[in-house]
């Protein structure tokens, strides 16, 4: 019997992972296929993500009763506010990033998302980190260096521009104060995600669509459409589509993954994501991958599985919430590891 317990067990671990690599996976390169595809339409992709991932969580609620869209109240509204920004803001800088460079180079060019929440974490909780927290985020410091040295071998459509980096300094900047905010702003939504989720995607659909429209961006789909015969538009719309639809899938996927699975496990299962994701971008988009790039990515990892191999030996297991999530028993935590680690799958859903 014990051993049946095991083998179930094993295998829904395994099929969890496999789900949450298949959603991380799927959300980098769609994404990526329908920037290329539309390169002048960024924040109206965001933006038709963002609705699809609302509409879901409503499609979610009226199947299951576990899950509550909340009401509308002006005042938690308002004090979620600095946590929507943030969110909105990290969403379109990582969106930018993708744009402008290879889909292989995109870890390398947001590798500095764990030393930056280190660094606003400590400045938030006014703790300094251990030696070894240090070390682990001069490992991916390093590494992040590694990859975006200028390297003469390369050819010029895959040597990224220093906006694009820029892009992704600032994409992961903002995931560090959101994973200090998103902590504080959990007791408005009744510890629930889920309302939380709502909460942020819906604010952020409202927050970005002035700067759609101001941008044009509605104009120059209908232009594209209309007079440019050489673009396929159903790549933008089925891409968009299933953008929301894995941004969505992506949020649960990333929650099971921490739930049902060790923190060891889920970093490790990231860093096995980034890998086939590196390969894939080689094979789908013929990006290039030369040895300081692969170096670089491979240090990343390095510091980062430290980083959380660190966590799990320093960290004494706290003690069960009181306060019950919805959703979760665990939420409150499932949360704040998400936050801190998984952040560069952070898309509309979560």
């Amino acid at each position: 019997m014990p051993l049946l317990t095991m083998d179930r067990n094993t295998f829904r671990v395994a099929g969890v992972v496999a789900f949450y690599m298949l959603a991380a996976l799927t959300m980098v390169f769609v994404n990526k296929a329908v920037l290329n595809n539309a390169p002048d339409l960024p924040l109206l992709f965001l933006l038709i993500q963002l609705l699809v991932a609302v509409l879901l969580l409503h499609v979610s609620a009226a199947i299951s009763s576990r899950i509550e869209i909340p009401t509308i109240d002006r005042e938690v509204a308002k004090k979620l506010i600095p946590v929507v920004s943030v969110n909105i803001i990290g969403l379109v800088f990582n969106t930018l990033c993708l744009r402008g460079v290879e889909a292989s180079f995109f870890q390398i060019a947001r590798g500095l998302v764990l030393p930056l929440t280190i660094t606003v974490s400590c400045l938030h909780t006014r703790k300094s980190p251990s030696a070894k927290v240090i070390a682990a985020a001069v490992i991916v410091t390093f590494g992040f260096a590694l990859g975006v040295v200028p390297s003469k071998n390369l050819p010029t459509k895959s040597i990224p521009s220093i906006v694009s980096l820029i892009y992704g300094v600032l994409s992961s900047l903002f995931i560090a104060f959101h994973a200090v905010l998103i902590k504080s702003s959990l007791p408005y939504c009744n510890n629930s995600t889920i309302q939380l989720a709502w909460w942020t995607n819906v604010g952020s659909a409202i927050m970005l669509l002035p700067f759609v429209v101001f941008d044009g961006e509605f104009f120059k789909v209908w232009d594209k459409f209309t007079n440019d015969a050489t673009w396929d538009f159903t790549v933008f719309i089925w891409g968009t589509l299933v953008t929301g639809i894995f941004g969505f899938l992506l949020c649960v996927a990333g929650l099971l993954s921490i739930k049902i699975t060790s923190p060891i496990t889920h970093m490790f299962s990231s860093a096995a994501r980034t890998v086939l994701q590196t390969l894939l971008g080689v094979w789908i988009f013929k990006d290039v991958l030369n040895v300081a790039r692969a170096t670089s990515i491979l240090v990343i990892l390095i510091g980062t599985v430290f980083y959380t191999w660190i966590k799990s030996t320093e960290t004494p297991p706290k003690p069960q919430p009181k306060a019950v999530d919805i959703e979760s028993a665990e939420s409150n935590k499932l949360l704040v590891f998400s936050a801190d680690e998984d952040s560069e799958e952070r898309k509309p859903s979560t």
